[in-house]
């Protein structure tokens, strides 16, 4: 058994497209804090910051066979973090600005009963992809969506691992997406945001 700790980038990385866990973990230990620093400067929020990072470490275990990755493994996820946080970014510039004509349109008294029903059924359409996912995933969705507790409450709860929690939740928003179309995805992420920041 040698020591995983002092292996190059380069060869973890060959390891890790061969399934090898360890050197998953040490790659993941490496970077991780690093990362998450990097797109907290950038986004100034910090549950965010942990989340976007803790994606980028899901997504490289689970295409870890398909990744072709040119670059120096430090350099990918960089990138990665980079990519992430403009789309975050460019994501939220949206939803603000839908929030925000939302809110003149209901100021200015047009047609609110119109967009009171409008709202309601996108509301229901989504409520009804949250059910159809599968139950363990639904649940940790649910607790950390609708109910706002954090990963290590949902991990603690359910006797399960931070990771687990993680790697079910962003599996739902990726679902999600897929199923809904997208003002009905715009509006599940304006309400998502609305829960995080009352």
């Amino acid at each position: 058994m040698f020591d995983y700790g002092s292996l190059s980038d380069d060869k973890l990385y060959a390891l890790l497209q061969e399934g090898d866990s360890n050197a998953y973990t040490v790659i993941y230990h490496r970077y991780f804090d690093l990362l998450y620093l990097h797109a907290s400067k950038k986004l100034k929020d910090y549950d965010e910051a942990k989340d976007l990072i803790q994606e980028i470490f899901v997504y490289l275990w689970n295409n870890r066979r398909k990744l072709n990755i040119n670059t120096s493994l430090k350099s990918y996820l960089y990138v990665a973090v980079r990519n992430k946080v403009l789309d975050y970014i460019s994501h939220q510039a949206v939803a603000y600005r839908y929030a925000d004509s939302l809110q003149s349109f209901i100021n200015k008294g047009h047609c609110i009963t119109d967009y009171l029903i409008r709202e309601k059924q996108l509301i229901t359409i989504i409520d009804e992809e949250i059910a159809l996912l599968p139950y363990k995933m639904r649940v940790i969705f649910e607790l950390s969506r609708k109910q706002n507790l954090s990963h290590k409450e949902i991990a603690e709860l359910l006797s399960i691992s931070e990771l687990t929690v993680k790697k079910q939740v962003a599996n739902a928003i990726k679902i999600l997406k897929s199923k809904l179309d997208d003002k009905s995805f715009l509006l599940f992420s304006v309400l998502i945001y609305s829960q995080h920041h009352r």
